[in-house]
């Protein structure tokens, strides 16, 4: 209430002289605050019914004893609950002869502190530095100006090409100006260079759905200090590529934010819906799906997330992407980026009947003028019913296992079936040994020799 609105009522008693007590009973207002207003009145006019704040409004009138004592106490590990600080607090302000704190008193100075100053103290520096230490966040000017890649873990449980239970890694490349999923790699086994290549690879040529449009070399890729990505492999194709590769600092994967929600976004909207999901707290599932079906599950999800609207964008990844329209910086061929992303060259002589590579052999008519001499093959190690062969780097062909024409059969199968085949020879075996022993003739047992009592003497008993 204002000081027009005071006199609006005061003016009652002044000027048509009616009773305070009247006025109070009429207006609802205490006698004791009209009899107030009215000496503020004769003292200094309708002025001085304007109501002034107090001037310690907001300053806490709690002794600085005690405040320097709460925040002590409140900054010490392990930090002592409210009830123990208020309790303290009352022991040393009695001590002092200082008016007590009541308990609403020190929850506000502990509220009050800092919460940098709070986690620096209670929680440490990582957590100080994770939590208050400025990030400087931006996002890239254009497409294809920086690209993040990284790996994670999926949570669900697939059926592995041995028929056991495994769990599958997701690596990805993201295009950091429009968030699109440039390329992505589904594999079982720890992270390897091999397989980041093949998602670079993915990433860089041209895609077969038209709708997935995302594709060329980036002017900067942003990875952590992997193995995979800190090889000599990846470093040399970055050079040819002219890519320049930045490495975040370890342990702080702030700068790769963005492909973490990503990641977030895989498991909380599919992972969640499929089956064999590895939920919070929930027992161990049953796998369903294979590698394959997985693979296809999440390259529909990205092509879905890849159109929707992004909520911080406000358009979808794809359109952020293509934009009004431009020209990525590409490969010469798919043969020159193979050259670089796919495994180190693997030299091999060109037999008669072909050229022999993991127990498969591998033939094309434009390989019989290079009959005895010595070639470098490179090969998809998903995909191995082919290989493609070059000569001093220039490429010669594609050659076919014509054993697999039509069958997709990737290395890891390869090396599973030769696994499954030892052990099962190896079983065969030990469950022909003992029958071959019990077919030997009983051999004479030798006699067992007896070891001579210990004599013992007067002296020791």
């Amino acid at each position: 209430m204002d000081a027009a609105e005071r006199w609006r009522v005061l003016r009652l008693h002044v000027e048509d002289q009616i009773s305070l007590v009247d006025l109070a009973r009429e207006t609802g207002i205490s006698a004791r605050t009209l009899q107030r207003w009215h000496q503020l009145y004769r003292v200094g006019g309708v002025a001085a019914l304007d109501p002034h704040p107090r001037t310690d409004k907001g300053v806490r009138r709690t002794s600085a004893e005690t405040v320097q004592l709460v925040e002590r106490l409140a900054l010490t590990r392990p930090r002592p609950s409210i009830a123990t600080l208020h309790r303290l607090a009352v022991i040393d302000a009695r001590a002092r002869e200082l008016p007590a704190p009541s308990y609403a008193t020190v929850r506000q100075i502990v509220q009050a502190l800092d919460p940098a100053l709070v986690a620096l103290a209670l929680e440490g520096p990582v957590s100080y530095r994770d939590k208050h230490e400025l990030v400087f966040r931006r996002r890239a000017e254009h497409p294809n100006q920086t690209w993040q890649s990284d790996h994670t873990e999926l949570d669900i449980l697939i059926a592995g090409a041995d028929g056991k239970p495994d769990r599958p890694w997701l690596t990805t490349v993201m295009d950091d100006y429009s968030r699109a999923i440039c390329g992505y790699m589904v594999f079982t086994g720890a992270p390897s260079a091999i397989n980041t290549a093949l998602a670079l690879r993915q990433a860089i040529w041209r895609k077969t759905d038209p709708a997935w449009a995302m594709c060329g070399i980036p002017d900067i890729l942003h990875v952590d200090h992997g193995s995979d990505f800190i090889s000599h492999h990846l470093e040399r194709t970055a050079i040819a590529l002219h890519v320049r590769i930045i490495h975040s600092t370890v342990g702080r994967p702030q700068g790769r934010g963005k492909i973490e929600r990503f990641f977030g976004t895989i498991n909380t909207e599919l992972l969640s819906t499929l089956p064999g999901h590895l939920g919070p707290g929930s027992r161990t599932p049953q796998p369903v799906l294979d590698l394959a079906g997985l693979d296809r599950a999440i390259g529909e999800f990205i092509g879905t997330y890849n159109d929707r609207i992004h909520s911080e964008l406000g358009i979808s990844p794809r359109d952020a992407w293509v934009g009004d329209g431009w020209l990525p910086r590409m490969p010469e061929s798919l043969e020159e980026l193979d050259g670089l992303l796919l495994t180190v060259p693997k030299s091999r002589v060109v037999q008669r009947d072909g050229i022999h590579f993991q127990g498969q052999r591998y033939l094309a008519p434009t390989l019989a003028p290079f009959v005895g001499h010595t070639i470098t093959i490179r090969y998809d190690p998903r995909d191995i019913s082919e290989i493609r062969v070059y000569d001093r780097d220039t490429f010669i062909c594609t050659a076919i296992d014509e054993a697999h024409p039509n069958l997709r059969l990737s290395l890891r199968d390869i090396e599973t079936a030769r696994r499954a085949r030892r052990k099962q020879l190896r079983r065969v075996i030990n469950d022909r040994i003992p029958t071959v022993a019990t077919r030997e003739e009983p051999r004479t047992p030798e006699p067992t020799k007896q070891r001579p009592r210990l004599r013992t003497y007067e002296e020791d008993e």
